[in-house]
């Protein structure tokens, strides 16, 4: 079985199926979608239908990331303002009909609810955001902090971490992937294509580490 970890996509669905063609996962293989598939980009329904009919075919484990948690507040308590400033106008925009109404069908909002907060293996552990530095990987999971697995970034400026196994996340885009020891991180900022280089979205064979990209496509 091969494991194929995959960075935020944000919206762009054109650019999600060019990488998936790229990687060209066979039946007997798994992946795993770091989280923020709306917000920002031009099409975050798009990247959502492509998503679960990628789901059909292949194994598929899709984490929570905080845009999904922001869109979950929206829909669950009417919180917008938050989500608004985040790139939400962008991905119900995506949903609006001809008649100029919003619609989002209840499979997709199904699909952000059933988003995981982690998947853990006996090598790997794939989160959105991160994880504590100072605290194992077994008490982080014991947290069960929601704020930590979609928001955390104390890891990227830590001298050393306490984890035991590697933690493979997105959430904080950078020009390249990070790859070290317990830490790899695929957010490459394919959204942010006009920040200078950035513009790729990004995933990883693991446990072999190769790192497959593609430019903005949208």
């Amino acid at each position: 079985m091969g494991l194929v970890a995959i960075g935020d996509v944000h919206g762009c669905a054109k650019t999600l199926v060019a990488l998936i063609e790229k990687i060209l996962p066979e039946k007997g293989d798994h992946l795993v979608f770091v989280g923020d598939y709306i917000d920002r980009g031009p099409d975050s329904r798009g990247v959502i239908d492509i998503l679960l009919e990628l789901s059909d075919h292949v194994r598929c484990t899709f984490l929570r990331g905080n845009h999904e948690a922001l869109m979950l507040d929206y829909l669950e308590r009417g919180e917008f303002e938050i989500w608004r400033m985040n790139g939400g106008l962008d991905t119900l925009s995506s949903y609006r009909s001809s008649n100029g109404k919003i619609e989002i069908p209840d499979h997709h909002i199904d699909f952000i609810h059933d988003t995981r907060l982690y998947y853990e293996t006996d090598d790997f552990i794939f989160v959105h955001a991160g994880l504590r530095p100072e605290l194992t990987v077994a008490e982080n999971v014991r947290r069960n902090d929601d704020h930590i697995f979609l928001w955390e970034r104390g890891h990227l400026d830590a001298r050393k971490v306490k984890w035991e196994k590697t933690v493979v996340c997105g959430h904080t885009p950078h020009s390249q992937p990070i790859n070290h020891e317990n830490l790899i991180l695929i957010d490459t900022g394919c959204v942010y294509y006009k920040h200078p280089g950035m513009g790729t979205l990004t995933g990883v064979r693991l446990p072999d580490r190769d790192f497959v990209s593609v430019e903005y496509q949208e």
